[in-house]
């Protein structure tokens, strides 16, 4: 290709990726985790670290493998920092009557349908699962709440009630 048809920035060396935060965390928040997922951190850390981190190593000419590289290599930095700042909480001695960090919440709206949702860390979120942050607005609503007692949070179409149904912990 001509040089009439390319921009000289195109000459220019890539800028460095913008540096994200370690930690999803409010600053000033503590790092809850429950013992189930600081497992699983650690599983992941050491599966990336010691598995995928030293395949990736060793294609250092593939500009798409050093990519690859640095991307694994700021999910380790999560990870680390994630498990170095952890508060690990272990679930309540029963009777599981309130709901406390860690707990599987069994709710129920006005219509009569039930959700289930966990309590768990930032870094233990997952959606798909219906585990939730202990700063998301369900979380804050139901924590410290009890069996039977309705809840009001915001989402985004507007407010939602639901009853606390059931209690449990892994």
């Amino acid at each position: 290709m001509s040089k009439a048809f390319t921009r000289e920035s195109d000459d220019a060396p890539d800028l460095p990726l913008p540096v994200r935060p370690l930690s999803a965390l409010p600053p000033g928040a503590r790092n809850y985790l429950t013992p189930v997922g600081a497992q699983h951190l650690r599983e992941e850390l050491e599966r990336l670290a010691q598995g995928e981190r030293p395949e990736l190593a060793g294609a250092t000419d593939d500009a798409d493998a050093k990519r690859a590289l640095a991307a694994l290599d700021r999910r380790i930095a999560q990870l680390e920092e994630s498990l170095r700042t952890a508060v690990i909480v272990p679930p309540p001695e029963p009777p599981w009557d309130q709901v406390r960090f860690g707990a599987t919440v069994t709710v129920r709206d006005r219509e009569g349908v039930e959700d289930r949702f966990r309590i768990v860390g930032v870094g233990e979120t997952d959606l798909d699962r219906d585990w939730v942050s202990w700063i998301s607005p369900i979380a804050k609503a139901l924590l410290n709440a009890r069996i039977g007692q309705s809840v009001r949070f915001r989402v985004p179409a507007g407010e939602r009630e639901v009853e606390i149904t059931e209690v449990t912990y892994e």
